[in-house]
Protein backbone atom coordinates (compact mmCIF):
# COMPACT_ATOMS: atom_id res chain seq x y z
CA UNK A 1 0.00 0.00 0.00
CA UNK A 2 1.19 3.53 -0.78
CA UNK A 3 0.70 6.44 1.81
CA UNK A 4 0.66 9.96 1.12
CA UNK A 5 0.72 12.58 3.69
CA UNK A 6 -0.74 16.10 3.33
CA UNK A 7 -1.52 19.25 5.89
CA UNK A 8 1.44 19.84 7.63
CA UNK A 9 2.10 23.96 8.30
CA UNK A 10 3.04 26.27 10.76
CA UNK A 11 0.91 27.52 13.49
CA UNK A 12 1.21 29.36 16.69
CA UNK A 13 1.51 27.43 19.85
CA UNK A 14 -2.72 27.06 21.20
CA UNK A 15 -3.68 26.63 17.37
CA UNK A 16 -4.88 23.57 15.12
CA UNK A 17 -4.12 21.61 12.19
CA UNK A 18 -5.33 18.63 10.47
CA UNK A 19 -3.82 16.15 8.39
CA UNK A 20 -4.24 13.68 6.29
CA UNK A 21 -2.81 10.41 5.17
CA UNK A 22 -4.26 8.68 1.46
CA UNK A 23 -3.75 5.06 0.88
CA UNK A 24 -3.61 3.62 -2.73
CA UNK A 25 -2.95 -0.05 -3.94
CA UNK A 26 -3.35 -2.90 -1.55
CA UNK A 27 -5.86 -0.75 1.10
CA UNK A 28 -6.62 -4.17 2.49
CA UNK A 29 -3.51 -4.03 4.27
CA UNK A 30 -3.61 -1.18 5.75
CA UNK A 31 -5.87 -2.53 8.26
CA UNK A 32 -4.26 -0.58 11.31
CA UNK A 33 -3.16 2.96 10.54
CA UNK A 34 -1.28 5.51 12.49
CA UNK A 35 0.57 8.31 12.78
CA UNK A 36 4.55 8.40 14.00
CA UNK A 37 6.68 12.17 14.53
CA UNK A 38 10.23 12.69 14.49
CA UNK A 39 11.75 15.97 15.42
CA UNK A 40 15.43 16.99 14.73
CA UNK A 41 17.89 14.99 16.43
CA UNK A 42 15.29 12.53 18.31
CA UNK A 43 13.82 9.24 17.17
CA UNK A 44 10.81 8.42 15.48
CA UNK A 45 7.98 7.84 18.22
CA UNK A 46 4.35 7.02 18.25
CA UNK A 47 1.67 8.88 18.18
CA UNK A 48 -1.44 7.71 17.41
CA UNK A 49 -3.20 4.27 15.93
CA UNK A 50 -6.61 3.53 15.44
CA UNK A 51 -8.23 0.12 14.51
CA UNK A 52 -10.34 -0.44 11.03
CA UNK A 53 -13.36 -0.11 12.11
CA UNK A 54 -12.23 2.85 13.90
CA UNK A 55 -13.70 1.48 17.24
CA UNK A 56 -10.13 1.47 19.07
CA UNK A 57 -7.76 4.05 19.19
CA UNK A 58 -4.37 4.67 20.80
CA UNK A 59 -2.50 7.80 21.64
CA UNK A 60 0.72 8.67 23.28
CA UNK A 61 0.68 10.21 26.63
CA UNK A 62 1.78 13.75 25.44
CA UNK A 63 -1.08 14.33 22.86
CA UNK A 64 -4.29 12.43 24.95
CA UNK A 65 -6.91 15.11 25.46
CA UNK A 66 -5.23 17.56 22.36
CA UNK A 67 -5.11 14.91 19.04
CA UNK A 68 -7.57 13.24 17.76
CA UNK A 69 -6.97 10.14 15.01
CA UNK A 70 -9.80 9.20 12.75
CA UNK A 71 -10.20 7.15 9.67
CA UNK A 72 -12.73 7.00 6.28
CA UNK A 73 -12.26 3.75 5.06
CA UNK A 74 -14.37 4.39 1.89
CA UNK A 75 -11.70 7.17 1.22
CA UNK A 76 -8.94 5.09 2.17
CA UNK A 77 -8.11 8.04 4.25
CA UNK A 78 -6.84 8.56 8.06
CA UNK A 79 -6.42 11.69 9.76
CA UNK A 80 -4.93 13.43 12.59
CA UNK A 81 -6.52 16.98 14.15
CA UNK A 82 -4.24 18.43 16.19
CA UNK A 83 -5.64 20.79 18.77
CA UNK A 84 -3.54 23.26 21.63
CA UNK A 85 -0.48 22.83 19.18
CA UNK A 86 2.63 22.90 21.57
CA UNK A 87 6.04 23.93 20.40
CA UNK A 88 7.18 20.25 21.12
CA UNK A 89 4.79 19.30 18.83
CA UNK A 90 7.41 20.22 16.19
CA UNK A 91 8.50 17.65 14.19
CA UNK A 92 8.05 15.59 10.58
CA UNK A 93 4.81 13.34 10.92
CA UNK A 94 4.68 9.97 9.22
CA UNK A 95 1.45 8.03 8.74
CA UNK A 96 2.39 4.38 8.75
CA UNK A 97 0.22 1.37 7.86
CA UNK A 98 0.14 -2.15 8.69
CA UNK A 99 -1.41 -5.59 8.95
CA UNK A 100 -2.08 -6.19 12.34
CA UNK A 101 -3.26 -3.99 14.95
CA UNK A 102 -1.30 -4.21 18.04
CA UNK A 103 -2.20 -2.63 21.82
CA UNK A 104 1.16 -0.74 22.06
CA UNK A 105 2.00 0.11 18.64
CA UNK A 106 5.43 -0.07 17.67
CA UNK A 107 7.79 1.40 14.72
CA UNK A 108 8.03 -1.80 13.56
CA UNK A 109 4.30 -3.31 13.50
CA UNK A 110 4.10 -1.09 10.27
CA UNK A 111 4.71 -2.43 6.69
CA UNK A 112 4.02 0.68 5.08
CA UNK A 113 4.88 4.03 5.30
CA UNK A 114 4.26 7.92 4.04
CA UNK A 115 6.92 10.53 2.96
CA UNK A 116 5.94 12.95 5.98
CA UNK A 117 4.98 16.37 6.10
CA UNK A 118 6.26 18.77 8.66
CA UNK A 119 4.79 20.50 11.40
CA UNK A 120 5.91 23.32 12.98
CA UNK A 121 4.91 25.08 16.31
CA UNK A 122 5.96 28.56 17.25
CA UNK A 123 5.50 29.91 20.86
Amino acid sequence: VQLQASGGGLRQAGGSLGLSCAASGRTSSAYSMGWFRQAPGKEREFVASISWSGAVRYYADSVKGRFTISRDNAKSTVYLQMNSLKPEDTAVYYCAAGEVFYSDPRISDFDSWGQGTQVTVSS
